[in-house]
């Protein structure tokens, strides 16, 4: 399908810019495995500081990539499905929002006047262009949402007995969750933590103010994994050579996510002792739950690629796994989700650990937790989110792919780094090596008194899998780049692999409306927060003076 040259552009600068700061978020990921590895031995490097580079890597991967993604995704889709573009005014609204909040944020984070993480929890305490601009960043992807909902209104009044189409059901279920978390966290920036950096309020809530975040916190990983749900059910089937094994499979998935997504941000917060413990039961059997989903999708997944392997001539009870086309530089997304998929195998086992309230006190603020993420934000989402950038770009430009045989190699390469990165952490997190922590500054400085020698092991096993992610994000920056600078040579357009789907499901009204799903949504809600909010209110304690990194005495 063709689009306007305006939307082509928003596409384009929604793509480009977090695509260009992500050489910057993978750069300070590199370096945290270098210190943390005890190779340097002091609090910063080319003059960034540890946890500046730290706040850096967490912002921009994901926040900053996630959301521009999720934006031009929604976009393409939307347009796609439903053969009508978006409000030009509002599409450039968003933008601007966007890529002005990004540049203020960034700035206090370069001045090093941001170094408090991707969390932003207080008494750690920003500059106020940090706040400032992250609010601007999160109601300007606020916007598309409210337009594409006046698009797909207007569909369905045109098409009201036709399904929703799968992929945009996706994006709409996942900015309906992305809209309501953030409401918590725009109150937070803006109510508690801005008038704070500026100097009108002396202290701050800080339990009130994790809460707050977490109500966004978590429910912001599925708005970071939707986006790669949507290219499971729709593309991979279809790139594979098969079919959809079930469409209301998805459905039922998506709608899933929309009820217990937000709900689950306590499970975040087991160690807080000012919030009951039948607040943390209820968020313990919610995260439980949210697992039922991605069961839903394995299954699905795996009895599509089945047929398609089947159907390329596989034989025998596995024969289908080996007639799947991983290399084929043709179907190179083929290659992005697979190797996410297999990731998220391990991020989501793991997952299942942290959500216990006994096992989480194990690994609590262990490695074990960044270990167990990036198998999750840098598996399937990550590799989702690069792979379709570069698919957007070639079609939007009618560029082919630079480097075409380099950038089938770079999710695996991708997934291997990750799986030993990951285990690094992992196996120093049941060690009880701390996260968040320049470990080459005390706990693996050889010269220092708290000098740990059974963390050497984790710490240089993690950093060879981060040396391998890197060399795997230069090289799809080479392709990424070299696409963009490549001539044109065919017709630029819209095109998204669609899956047909193998069952001829019947219509479920159900699996076709929104507003029963988000009443469930809003009463689970009430249930699983109202009371953790009381908790809150009531046993908070005194307010917060701001804490520096500079500074570690409070208040001075």
């Amino acid at each position: 399908m063709k689009v306007s040259r305006s939307l082509k552009n928003v596409i384009l600068i929604e793509l480009f810019v977090p695509i260009t700061l992500l050489i910057l978020g993978i750069y300070h990921g590199l370096m945290q495995t270098v210190y943390r590895a005890g190779v340097i031995h002091q609090s910063s490097a080319v003059k960034l500081d540890y946890y500046q580079g730290l706040t850096l890597h967490g912002v921009i991967n994901a926040v900053v990539l996630t959301t521009f993604f999720a934006v031009a995704f929604g976009h393409a889709t939307i347009t796609y499905y439903l053969k009508k573009e978006p409000n030009k005014k509002a599409t450039w609204t968003s933008l601007i929002l966007m890529v002005t909040g990004t540049l203020l944020a960034a700035y206090a984070m370069l001045a090093g006047k941001a170094s408090v993480l991707y969390t932003f929890y207080p008494p750690l305490k920003a500059h106020p262009l940090f706040y400032i601009g992250t609010a601007m960043l999160i109601v300007g992807s606020w916007v598309p949402l409210f337009d594409w909902l006046n698009v797909y209104r207007q569909w369905k009044r045109e098409n009201p007995h036709t399904k929703i189409p799968l992929a945009v059901l996706g994006t709409l279920v996942n900015f309906i969750i992305w809209f309501t978390c953030t409401l918590a966290v725009a109150y937070e920036v803006l109510v508690l933590l801005l008038p704070w950096a500026l100097g009108f309020k002396a202290t701050v809530n800080v339990t009130l103010a994790r809460t707050l975040f977490w109500f966004f916190g978590h429910a912001l990983v599925y708005f970071w994994l939707l986006p790669a749900y949507i290219m499971f059910y729709t593309m991979l089937p279809k790139i594979a050579g098969g079919k959809l094994y079930s469409d209301n499979a998805g459905r039922i998935a998506l709608f899933l996510f929309l009820l217990l997504s937000v709900p689950v941000g306590v499970h975040h917060q087991f160690s807080d002792p000012n919030i009951s413990q039948s607040s943390k039961w209820v968020s313990t059997i919610l995260t439980f739950g949210v697992a039922v989903p991605s069961f839903i999708t394995a299954f699905t997944l795996a009895a599509s690629l089945e047929y398609a392997g089947k159907k390329n001539g596989a034989k025998g009870l596995f024969g289908w796994m080996g007639k799947l086309p991983y290399l084929d530089h043709n179907k190179y997304m083929f290659g992005y989700m697979i190797a996410g998929l297999i990731l998220f195998i391990f991020g989501g086992l793991t997952g299942i650990v942290n959500s216990s309230y006994a096992l989480n006190n194990v690994v609590h603020n262990t490695s074990w937790l960044p270990g167990h993420f990036h198998m999750t934000v840098a598996g399937p989402v990550f590799l989702a989110m690069i792979g379709m950038s570069l698919y957007l770009l070639s079609a939007l430009t009618g560029k082919k792919i630079f480097l075409p045989k380099l950038n089938v190699v770079v999710p695996y390469l991708w997934m291997i780094g990750v799986l030993i990165f990951s285990a690094g952490l992992m196996y120093g997190g049941l060690m009880g090596e701390p996260r968040r922590t320049n470990l080459g500054m005390t706990y693996l400085n050889p010269n220092h008194e708290l000098y740990h020698p059974q963390w050497v092991p984790s710490t240089l096993l993690a950093l060879a899998g981060g040396i391998i992610m890197f060399a795997a994000g230069m090289c799809y920056f080479i392709v990424f780049f070299g696409t963009i600078f490549k001539k044109k040579t065919q017709e630029a357009e819209v095109y998204l692999p669609d899956s047909e789907s193998y069952h001829d499901e019947k219509y479920i009204p159900l699996f076709n409306s929104f507003k029963p799903w988000i009443i469930m949504m809003v009463i689970i809600i009430i249930i699983a927060y109202v009371p953790t909010i009381l908790d809150v209110l009531r046993l908070g304690g005194p307010g917060a003076p701001p804490h520096l990194p500079s500074s570690p005495t409070p208040g001075l």
